[in-house]
């Protein structure tokens, strides 16, 4: 059975039991992914570490530690 097809499964029985209609698939989506990119950020501070560029610090560390040829 596909998201879709549960969806109006739910939304048929809740009508049925007079009960409010389900959130449709997807409603949510931009605030789960806020909440777990906040969780990150939270987790990185607790240990320590730069909440945010910790990528770009990473690569760039990771450029500059690099040896370099004698010219």
């Amino acid at each position: 059975m596909s998201i879709t097809q549960q969806y109006l499964l739910d939304t048929y029985r809740a009508r049925q039991l007079g009960e409010p209609a389900p959130p449709a698939p997807g409603a949510h989506d931009w605030q789960v992914a806020r909440e777990w990119r906040d969780h990150r950020q939270f987790r990185a501070v607790v240990a320590g570490h730069p909440a945010h560029g910790r990528i770009r610090l990473a690569l760039s560390r990771r450029l500059h530690l690099r040896p370099r040829s004698a010219d």
